[in-house]
């Protein structure tokens, strides 16, 4: 079967599409026939062994997909030919894969293949945020970093889903536009985020603010955040990791809080699941759509993987086989 590899710790131009050989099914395994796969930063850094995960070239990459089952336990939830999405460390961009079932989850008739690449990492991890980490309350208002990516649209519409009001900061006026058709009730540019969310919320903050992004921005985000409010603390895009000042948080009583999801949910036997089947109703509704902005063949992973690392995509990337 076709894969796409990381031959060199070298970036996204050192990926190949290789024959390797198909995977069989071991126990407590499903094998799934993949249509479409999710791409995500840490694919990227996976190109250049900067993620905490370093596996040795060659390997496959990709991280989440979609698709069909090809075959099953003889005591498994799933069937062949049942339409399910899956996640993994790593190995999602190729034509086949066989992966542990408890990160194999049923796909909803009314989402596409290519949309439902897209629901595993970000929307699950949208759904820690906001609700296990973050007690999202109905009527609260959030403010979003990088409102126009993947992780920020997911929360955007969650949060929205969930009754709150989103402030969705981009770094242009052309990502402002992603951020509102993914529900933000406001939209607000990076330079000069603060004065902005003071003039919305008449001088209170927000209730929590979501950072998948980091950098300098951070301190900012905490003068945002009124009294008893959550900063939740997603990712570095930026690169950079901001330090806190704790007096901050005395001053206003406001809690900064670590998401790490992939430890967690994976070490609690059906948190997963409950999560997705928390999440069904509004993908069933159309509430939860991934916003896809591009979509690549197998053979063009390499491009697709660049157009991340550059920071020139919106939404979602997708590669489709």
């Amino acid at each position: 079967m076709r894969a796409v590899q990381v031959v060199e710790l070298e970036g996204p131009s050192a990926v190949r599409v290789a024959e390797v050989e198909a995977p069989s099914r071991a126990d407590g395994e499903v094998l799934i026939d993949v249509a479409a796969a999710g791409v995500n930063f840490p694919d990227v850094l996976l190109t250049r062994g900067a993620y905490q995960y370093k596996p040795e070239p060659p390997f496959t990459l990709g991280s989440e997909c979609a698709g069909t089952v090809r075959e099953a336990g003889p005591h498994s939830r799933f069937t062949p030919g049942d339409r399910v999405v899956a996640f993994t460390m790593s190995g999602v961009f190729a034509e086949t894969i066989s992966v542990p079932e408890a990160t194999v989850l049923p796909l909803p008739d009314e989402v596409g293949f290519a949309e439902g690449a897209c629901l595993p990492m970000n929307y699950l991890t949208a759904h820690f945020t906001l609700v296990t980490r973050g007690n999202l309350q109905d009527e609260e208002t959030v403010l979003v970093h990088g409102a126009a990516g993947g992780i920020g649209t997911a929360v955007t519409q969650l949060a929205t889903a969930l009754g709150a009001t989103v402030i969705g900061v981009t770094s242009t006026e052309a990502k402002a536009k992603i951020a509102t058709e993914a529900g933000a009730a406001y939209t607000v540019l990076a330079e000069g985020f603060k004065d902005a969310v003071a003039a919305i919320t008449d001088g209170a903050g927000v209730n929590m603010v979501v950072d998948p992004v980091g950098g300098d921005r951070f301190t900012d985000s905490l003068r945002s955040t009124g009294a008893l409010g959550r900063v939740m603390v997603v990712g570095f895009t930026a690169g950079d990791i901001p330090t806190v000042k704790v007096n901050r948080l005395l001053l206003n009583n406001i809690d900064v809080r670590g998401v790490g999801w992939g430890a967690y949910a994976l070490a609690m036997q059906g948190f997963v699941q409950r999560e997705w089947e928390a999440l069904v109703p509004h993908l069933r509704s159309g509430a939860l759509t991934p916003l896809i902005s591009e979509r690549f063949g197998l053979d063009r992973a390499g491009e697709a993987l660049a157009r991340i690392e550059d920071r020139a995509v919106t939404g979602k990337v997708v590669i489709e086989l």
